[in-house]
């Protein structure tokens, strides 16, 4: 599954300009899905048989757009102008090498040089109005012929193992579900099951929304990361969860209160395999969860997520163990959630 992580990560798909992440994704799942669209948001749809008949009861969910920016002007110098797409952390941008529009024309986000600030600007983080691109572009029109208004940007970051079992990448949040969902999709499947790759989660869990309606599963699980805030600046009670620590398994985050029932059967399918685990400290974000829980007549939702530093930033690092050890959860709840639905089947007779 690294691998495929790795590719992943590299590909660029900023929210609304998910194309070549689901191009990649598609072509790797056809040979395995049994029926497979993308709607008119952008989502990529993917239905697979199991060996039980189950139909939409169960829905496995991944985003598969990147935080990144968009080009709105520039000035007549060749300066670019620019806004954010999705929450970037302005404070870690400054210097960083992006690539601009289809041609991958490359940048560089700047300001004002640091000998040219005033103390109060230091202390200030820079508003986004602030900062530019240069693409080496002498005039306006040369950098508008290059990078037309509107096209889209992507941060630039090897994806690679580093120190004692860590990755490092940009798109960690969410390429690391979406490789989980590819890999078992790969796999002979215990049940049928609703594979849903989903567009602009980082702009308001905007994807999910047609995803859920148009498939109406009963059961959703979400497979993310989340924040990770075990740094030396941050107190120990704010410190929410750690690389390295398992799976965060959530009851609660800033947008939706998790079905109790599949929280605890996550919970006990780790602890029965001994697959570390961890939940959130502290309550705050959220995913596509809270779009499709309250789907139609509502659906029973539950998350499953590494735990990642620097979220939002041009690198994200997390534990390879975590993401093995996620894989290995999921695999065990749809095993899990097949014989239940078995069970069932046989108590209805």
């Amino acid at each position: 599954m690294l691998e495929l992580l790795k590719t992943l990560c590299t590909l660029n798909g900023v929210s609304g300009d998910e194309d070549c992440v689901r191009n990649y994704i598609a072509q790797v799942a056809k040979p395995h899905a049994t029926t497979m669209k993308t709607d008119a948001l952008g989502n990529l749809i993917v239905f697979k048989k199991g060996k039980l008949a189950s139909g939409n009861h169960l829905m496995l969910c991944a985003h598969m757009d990147e935080v990144g920016l968009i080009v709105t002007g520039a000035d007549k110098d060749g300066f670019l102008k620019f806004d954010f797409v999705g929450g970037v952390d302005r404070r870690v941008t400054l210097g960083k090498p992006v690539v601009l529009g289809e041609q991958k024309v490359a940048g560089i986000i700047g300001m004002k040089a640091i000998h040219m600030l005033s103390k109060d600007d230091m202390k200030k983080v820079p508003k986004t109005e602030n900062l530019y691109l240069d693409i080496g572009a002498t005039s306006k029109e040369e950098a508008l012929e290059k990078v037309p208004l509107g096209s889209y940007g992507a941060f630039v970051g090897e994806a690679a193992e580093f120190g004692n079992g860590l990755f490092r990448s940009k798109a960690i949040d969410d390429r690391l579900g979406c490789a989980i969902m590819l890999t078992l999709l790969q796999e002979e499947l215990p049940l049928d099951v609703t594979f849903a790759f989903t567009a602009q989660e980082e702009v308001g869990t905007r994807g999910a929304f047609g995803a859920a309606f148009s498939v109406t599963p009963d059961v959703a699980l979400v497979l993310e990361t989340t924040t990770a805030a075990d740094l030396p600046s941050v107190d120990d009670h704010r410190r929410v969860c750690s690389p390295g620590k398992g799976p965060v398994i959530s009851y609660m985050d800033g947008s939706t209160i998790y079905d109790r029932g599949l929280f605890e059967q996550l919970r006990n399918l780790a602890e029965e395999h001994q697959i570390p685990w961890q939940t959130k400290e502290y309550i705050a974000g959220g995913n596509d969860a809270r779009t499709i829980q309250r789907t139609k007549a509502g659906v029973r939702v539950a998350a499953l997520s590494a735990a990642v530093r620097y979220l939002h930033a041009p690198t994200s690092v997390g534990n390879v163990a975590d993401f093995q050890h996620m894989l290995q959860l999921t695999r065990l709840f749809l095993e899990q959630t097949a014989r239940g639905l078995e069970k069932g089947e046989e108590n209805a007779q």
